[in-house]
């Protein structure tokens, strides 16, 4: 699967990020790990673009690489047009204010000995905000994100649930008023009551605020429900690329099909469909020859092992890399 080709945008549109010809490798005893391979892609101004696929297929490596933390192997990573990858020191630091991650665990990503208004002012303060500034600034978000700054800013973080812990992450994200948020599974660690509560205020803060956002998920009725484009990746490489809708409706590639044959039906009666995937995950420092996905693919044929396939649009704006793409019917 190949993770270069023509970019992902629907004509004329203005990409906020453009990520070219990504790399993320890893050295470890015994080789090296491709966790990311040739990846591209863009994220659209005021879009919300979902990233997903297994575990260890490389979703979370790119949303760090994206941060640069840390910077990835090989590759660009453009916001706005600045190459992040090629800024040091201040530079870096500049543009890195426009960007902001949510993890996917809210309470570990938080200081525990500090109390949660010194955490959402933290990056204010970073910054030479004077203290009333501050002050305002933080009850502003902290009232956005639906929590009282009057009765939470003196507590710190183990006197919140999950759920009031991933709203502290989304206040601090918001703080320095960013142009783009990566959320990192953001909802996996919350009770499933939860999720759909951040969910919405995730939503409602991308109008609020303008912002685009990069959603990296497992769950695909999750990453469905909020994204507007979807992109699926397999083992570091693009599998395919579309708006949500329409990629769930009518997949291209066999492992996004796959996939969205493996989301549960609460229905007794649904007739379950059957997907052979044979064989085991291949090994990131051994990925297979031409098609990473040939080794599992009930499509595979000979030219999947000997070429890789490029990425190419199957639908209007849905590109998939796959040399035996599945028919609209099926």
């Amino acid at each position: 699967m190949a993770g270069s080709g023509t970019a992902h945008l629907r004509g004329g549109e203005e990409a906020l990020l453009q990520v070219r010809h990504l790399r993320v490798e890893f050295d470890v005893s015994g080789g090296v790990v491709q966790a990311v391979s040739d990846l591209s892609f863009d994220a659209i101004k005021g879009e919300t673009l979902g990233l997903v696929g297994e575990s260890g297929c490389g979703k979370s490596s790119v949303g760090r690489a994206i941060m640069q933390l840390p910077p990835p192997t090989g590759g660009e990573v453009l916001l706005n047009g600045v190459d992040l990858t090629r800024l040091k020191g201040e530079a870096l630091r500049q543009q890195r204010t426009r960007l902001q991650m949510i993890f996917q665990d809210p309470i570990a990503s938080l200081n525990p000995r500090r109390r949660v208004s010194d955490i959402v002012a933290e990056g204010l303060s970073i910054w030479g905000m004077n203290s009333e500034q501050r002050r305002a600034r933080v009850a502003e978000v902290m009232t956005a994100v639906g929590l009282d700054p009057e009765l939470t800013g003196d507590r710190r973080p183990h006197q919140f649930s999950g759920g009031q812990c991933q709203r502290i992450c989304i206040a601090r994200s918001l703080a320095l008023n960013p142009a783009m948020l990566i959320c990192d599974e953001p909802v996996s660690a919350l009770d499933v009551s939860v999720q759909a509560q951040i969910l919405n205020l995730l939503e409602d803060m991308k109008q609020r605020y303008g912002l685009t956002m990069v959603f990296i998920g497992q769950d695909l009725s999750v990453v469905k429900n909020i994204s507007d484009r979807v992109a699926v990746m397999y083992l570091g490489k693009l599998c395919e690329i579309g708006p949500a809708d329409q990629l769930y409706r009518a997949p291209a590639h066999p492992y996004t099909r796959a996939l969205l044959d493996a989301i549960p039906e609460p229905d007794p009666q649904q007739v379950v469909p059957v997907t052979s995937l044979s064989g085991e995950l291949p090994s990131p420092m051994d990925p297979p020859s031409g098609c990473r996905f040939r080794t599992r693919c009930p499509r595979a044929g000979a030219s999947c092992a000997t070429s890789e396939p490029q990425v190419r649009e199957v639908a209007q704006g849905q590109f998939v890399a796959c040399h035996f793409p599945l028919a609209r019917a099926e």
